[in-house]
């Protein structure tokens, strides 16, 4: 049986097949039908599922009971290089897709959701078709058939780098904010508190929680206007070459304390976005 032609593996209680001859017709891999060949009555219904999943920004590919790939999107053939075509059909990753010293293990991790409640998360290599290693955040979960029992596997998985280094530098930054001898306070770009740590806390005379999303009018009774001059100068131009000395009046229980602050900028911005998305200044 040719990889193209594989028909047999349910999803949900119903069968993919419509799902995986619309995917391989898109790659030339199937015959047309002939002239005397009936139209499926669910082909309607399972284009539209091939081209949901297609449309999907998490890879995705399916695998029957014996560990056959049978589904494979473009979001994966984006990632890993392989299309289609030369997916569908292959016996696990094996041989193409996961080094020979990894393949066991990592086939034994995906199968082993047929056996599992609820999804399983996995982390792993995996190898593109140009040679090259990408570790992926695996999502599986059992495919039923109508009666019930496995069928097969159903993987999502997406590359980790970024959110790895997105999670590394979210931990520094609270160990920065927690350790820091000095006050640090990030505000959004409405120039309201989103961060404080404790030693800015003590300095605004306030709990760390009761100044977040306030107006700075309303913890500052002079000096309001100068410090969001120079919040919106940093938004718009970037921090400036030195620290700045801020004279502040702080609105106490005890009446008003004029404060001076000696205090650095910097712009913070999206890591995540093409173009700088300016998110706030510390």
């Amino acid at each position: 049986m040719k990889a193209s032609e594989r028909t047999d593996v349910p999803y949900g209680g119903r069968s993919l097949q419509g799902v995986q001859v619309s995917a391989s017709r898109r790659s030339g891999t199937t015959d047309e039908l002939g002239p005397d060949e009936p139209e499926q009555p669910e082909r309607d219904g399972a284009d539209l599922l091939a081209a949901l999943l297609d449309g999907m920004d998490a890879a995705l590919c399916a695998f029957d009971a014996d560990g056959v790939v049978t589904h494979w999107n473009r979001e994966a053939e984006r990632i890993l290089g392989w299309s289609a075509a030369e997916a569908v059909g292959r016996q696990g990753f094996a041989g193409w897709a996961v080094r020979s010293a990894d393949a066991g293990e990592v086939e034994d991790r995906l199968l082993s959701a047929m056996r599992a409640p609820g999804r399983q998360v996995h982390e792993f290599a995996l190898l593109t078709k140009d040679g090259g290693r990408v570790l992926v955040r695996t999502q599986s979960a059992a495919v039923r058939g109508p009666d019930g029992k496995p069928a097969g596997v159903y993987c999502a998985f997406s590359e980790v780098h970024a959110q790895i280094d997105l999670e590394r530098s979210i931990a520094l930054s609270e160990a920065l904010l927690e350790d820091a001898s000095w006050g640090v306070v990030l505000v959004d770009a409405d120039l309201r508190p989103a961060v404080v740590n404790t030693h800015a806390a003590r300095a605004l005379g306030a709990g760390r929680t009761s100044v977040l999303g306030r107006p700075l009018g309303d913890l500052l009774a002079q000096g309001v206007e100068e410090l969001e001059n120079a919040l919106t100068h940093v938004l718009a131009e970037g921090a400036p070459p030195a620290p700045a000395e801020v004279w502040v009046s702080l609105r106490t229980p005890e009446g008003e304390r004029r404060r001076c602050w000696r205090s650095g900028f910097v712009r913070l911005a999206s890591p995540l976005a093409e173009e700088p998305v300016p998110l706030g200044v510390g």
